[in-house]
């Protein structure tokens, strides 16, 4: 089973990743959004490879992007299925010449992730996938493999931290997690490849108990999905895309679905 969209999309953001390419590792003019964050001509270059493709696609799902998010609330709610769109997740990777950066793209309907597509310009390779789709990681040459969780610990048990953004609510649930599985083996990445890790089997927790926004997480969340994992808010559900005013998410744990250390990881976080 596959969604009619997902291929079409899978090209659209290795079509953006070409576009990101030619200012990588060059001379870049960095300006400043309202929010303190940089935006740069390969940002702007990435969101209009996309809007222009998904508008192509089909001109009546609206698409929200990173960079063109100034859309009323009083319009948004009445949106049944949109695409959630980040051009270039991971931008301040992306100026330092890091390989680390991201195309995210989501299905959004009714306020849950129907498929994600993460792609890496830097080295081609695509994450893709749908909580009723499975999930794939693709590579430039065409090879394609299959995505699942793991359900325990390989030797130490790796949790994914975000190199630049952290709190000290999420230093102290490392402590806890350290207490009940050990010494941890810590996987520091930018960008949405923190879930994508998760979704190949190369860790076991992302903790996020700091600030992201809704277009930084949701197509890699659908990655997770596809391959066995979940999203949850600290109160356990899962994390959802409803329209609102604020585009940040609250706090949020990425694991495995069924592990057995689930409802404890949410009463620590709970506690932080």
């Amino acid at each position: 089973m596959s969604h009619p969209y997902l291929s079409s999309v899978i090209d659209l953001v290795r079509q953006a990743g070409e576009a990101i390419l030619p200012h990588w590792r060059s001379e870049l003019d960095v300006q400043t959004k309202t929010d303190e964050s940089p935006v740069t001509v390969a940002d702007l270059a990435a969101h209009q490879v996309l809007l222009d493709g998904l508008m192509a696609l089909d001109s009546a799902i609206p698409v929200l992007s990173e960079e063109d998010c100034e859309v009323p609330l009083s319009e948004r709610a009445g949106w049944t299925r949109w695409w959630l769109v980040d051009p270039l997740d991971g931008t301040k990777e992306f100026i330092a010449g890091s390989e680390e950066f991201t195309v995210n793209v989501a299905l959004i309907e009714a306020g849950k992730v129907r498929f994600g597509v993460v792609g890496i310009p830097a080295s081609g390779r695509c994450y893709y996938g749908g909580e009723d789709f499975g999930a794939w990681r693709s590579e430039v040459s065409g090879a394609t493999q299959p995505l699942r969780v793991r359900q325990q610990a390989e030797q130490a048990f790796t949790v994914v931290a975000s190199r630049r953004h952290s709190s000290p609510a999420q230093e102290q649930l490392l402590s806890r997690l350290g207490e009940r599985f050990g010494e941890l083996a810590l996987a520091n990445v930018g960008s949405s490849l923190k879930f994508c890790l998760l979704a190949e089997g190369a860790a076991d927790c992302y903790p996020r108990l700091a600030p992201t926004s809704q277009w930084d997480t949701a197509a890699a969340q659908g990655v997770l999905e596809g391959a066995g994992g979940e999203v949850l808010d600290v109160s356990g559900a899962a994390l959802r895309y409803d329209a609102r005013e604020s585009y940040l998410n609250p706090s949020f744990l990425a694991l495995p679905r069924g592990v057995d250390w689930r409802d404890w990881l949410i009463e620590l976080a709970n506690r932080e």
